[in-house]
C-alpha cells in the first residue's frame, strides 16, 4: 500500500467552529478611563470603545468569534428609554437574521445595569442568552475587574446552558437574573446580589455552572413588543418618609405622569395624606413597592379598593420598568396587577 493511500485511511479531524458573539457597548466604567492607574472612583465613563475594550482580552478569540458595535458610550446614569428601545430593536434584529449567533453581550454602567437587563429580558423575544456585564474599577486601574468580566460574560454568552433563562447579569465570576438582581454596594465589586433568591450560577476556570432557573415570565414568553415604539409611557419614583409632601403626587399628575410606583414603607405602606393624595389625583395608575431592598409587597383589601397595584419582591426601580411596559397594553388596574403577578 501506497503511502498516499495509507494517509487517506487516516482519521480526519476539523476544528470545531466557534460560536459567535455580539458585543454591543454602551460605555459605563469598564469603558473607563483615569488620570492614574490608582484613582478608583472619579474617571471618565465610556472614554474607550468597545472594539479596544474586546482586543484588550486576547482570550476571548478561543471562545467565540466576537463582532462588536457601539450602541453608545456613557455612563449608565446617562443611559435613556431610546437607548434601551434601539438595543431591543437591534438584539431582537440580530437574532432574527443571524441563527449562528449564540448569544449576546451588552457593556453597561452598573449603576442603571439592573434596569436595562430587566427591560430587555421583557422585550427580547429570542431564548437565547443576553449578557450584561460592567466593571467596579475603571479600564486602566490597578487589578481592573473589567478584563475578566467581559471574558466571562462572552463565556456564558457562547454557552448552550444559558438559554432560556433570560437576560443575565454577570460580573465578580457570578450569573444573576435580569429581574432578581440589584446593585448593593457603591464601590465593591462584589456589588451585584440577588438578596431574595440568590445567583443562578457561577463563572469559574473549568466550567459554568447554573444552579436555577427564572420562573417568572420573560423572552419567548413576554407579550411586551416594543419594536415599533418611539417613547414608553411616563412613570415616576416617590419614596415615602415620615411626612412626606402629598403635592408631589398632584404635581406629578398635572405633569401628565401616567403612572407612579411608591416606595413604601415596610410591605409597601404609605401615609394617610399620601392616601388622600391619591384619591383627590384619579389619574396615574399606582404601583406599591417598597423601601426595604428585600421582600414582598402583598396585596391589602384597604389599597386593593384604591386600585392599587402590588409589586410583589419587584423594587421600585424595576416595578418601574415593568409599569412602563404595562401600560402600553393596558390601563386596567386588575390587569396590571394580573401582569405584576405573572412577570
Amino acid at each position: 500500500m501506497t503511502r498516499l493511500a495509507l494517509l487517506l485511511l487516516l482519521p480526519v479531524t476539523f476544528a470545531a467552529e466557534l460560536p459567535t458573539v455580539w458585543v454591543l457597548s454602551t460605555g459605563g466604567t469598564i469603558a473607563g478611563q483615569a488620570a492614574s492607574s490608582t484613582t478608583l472612583t472619579q474617571y471618565k465613563s465610556g472614554a474607550i470603545a468597545g472594539a479596544d475594550l474586546v482586543k484588550a482580552v486576547p482570550e476571548i478569540t478561543s471562545i467565540a468569534n466576537v463582532k462588536v458595535e457601539q450602541i453608545a458610550n456613557v455612563g449608565s446614569n446617562n443611559i435613556t428609554i431610546a437607548h434601551w428601545l434601539t438595543l431591543a430593536r437591534r438584539i431582537n434584529h440580530i437574532f432574527a437574521e443571524d441563527p449562528k449567533t449564540a448569544g449576546i453581550v451588552v457593556t453597561h454602567g452598573t449603576n442603571t445595569m439592573e434596569e436595562t437587563a430587566y427591560f430587555l429580558s421583557l422585550t427580547v423575544k429570542h431564548d437565547r442568552p443576553v449578557v450584561l456585564v460592567g466593571s467596579m474599577r475603571p479600564a486602566n486601574a490597578i487589578s481592573a475587574d473589567g478584563p475578566l468580566n467581559l471574558l466571562n460574560a462572552v463565556r456564558v454568552a457562547a454557552s448552550p446552558d444559558s438559554r432560556g433563562k433570560g437576560t443575565l447579569v454577570v460580573l465578580n465570576d457570578e450569573i444573576n437574573a435580569a429581574r432578581d438582581v440589584t446593585k448593593t454596594n457603591t464601590l465593591r465589586v462584589e456589588t451585584f446580589r440577588s438578596p431574595d433568591m440568590g445567583f443562578l450560577g457561577y463563572v469559574d476556570g473549568d466550567r459554568i455552572s447554573y444552579y436555577r432557573t427564572p420562573t417568572r415570565r420573560h423572552t419567548t414568553r413576554s407579550d411586551f413588543d416594543v419594536a415599533s415604539l418611539t417613547e414608553l409611557p411616563s412613570v415616576e419614583i416617590l419614596y415615602s418618609y415620615v411626612q412626606p409632601n402629598p403635592k408631589l403626587i398632584a404635581a406629578l399628575t398635572a405633569a401628565g405622569t401616567k403612572g407612579i410606583v411608591m416606595a413604601g414603607t415596610g410591605a409597601g405602606l404609605i401615609s394617610d395624606a399620601e392616601k388622600g393624595a391619591i384619591a383627590k389625583a384619579k389619574g396615574p395608575v399606582i404601583v406599591r413597592s417598597n423601601r426595604t431592598g428585600t421582600g414582598r409587597v402583598p396585596p391589602r383589601d384597604d389599597y386593593d379598593a384604591m386600585g392599587l397595584i402590588a409589586a410583589d419582591n419587584l423594587n421600585p426601580q424595576k416595578a418601574r420598568v415593568l409599569l412602563m411596559l404595562a401600560l402600553t397594553k393596558t390601563s386596567d388596574p386588575k390587569q396590571i396587577q394580573r401582569i405584576f403577578d405573572e412577570y
